[in-house]
Formats: C-alpha cells, sequence, structure tokens
C-alpha cells in the first residue's frame, strides 16, 4: 500500500474527505519525527512504539571485494509492534 491508497483507506475507514485524511496523515508523520528527533518516544497503546537508537560505528565488508569499509554512526528508528496489531497480522 502506497500514500496515496492509504490515504483512501483512512478516507473511507473515517467517513472523511480525502482532503482531510491528507492532511491528517501529513501531521503525524509531521508530528512522530519531530517528536522522535527531539528524543521522545512515542507509544500507541495497541498500535505500537516509534523510538530512535543509536547504531555505533563499525567494521563491515563490501560483498563483491571482500575489502574492509567503515560503517558511520547513526540513528536509525525502531518500531514494535504492540499486542492488537500483532493478533490481527497473525490472524
Amino acid at each position: 500500500m502506497n500514500k496515496s491508497q492509504l490515504v483512501d483507506a483512512i478516507a473511507n475507514e473515517a467517513q472523511i474527505t480525502k482532503v482531510d485524511a491528507k492532511k491528517a496523515l501529513e501531521a503525524f508523520i509531521t508530528v512522530t519525527g519531530a517528536s522522535l528527533k527531539s528524543g521522545e518516544k512515542i507509544a500507541l497503546v495497541g498500535f505500537g512504539s516509534f523510538d530512535v537508537v543509536a547504531k555505533p560505528a563499525r567494521t563491515g565488508r563490501n560483498p563483491r571485494t571482500g575489502e574492509e569499509i567503515k560503517i558511520a554512526a547513526k540513528k536509525v528508528v525502531k518500531f514494535k509492534a504492540g499486542a492488537e496489531l500483532s493478533s490481527i497480522v497473525a490472524k
């Protein structure tokens, strides 16, 4: 499912216009990004939680040449599904 399909599904499920659904989705993405960037964790009971995890710098290998390469440290977003979402997917 891509973004426009998600907007259509949200509009249909919530019985709102596609314009309002798109605004709501974009607001969610903006607020989530800003919160995670500032170090906050986001927990949506039943759905899951978003958190930022620091990955340390490490040495890796180029699979083609076998040459060692340095992989820089970075922060990544981690999502952990909640029990309700997990049970929906498992059915």
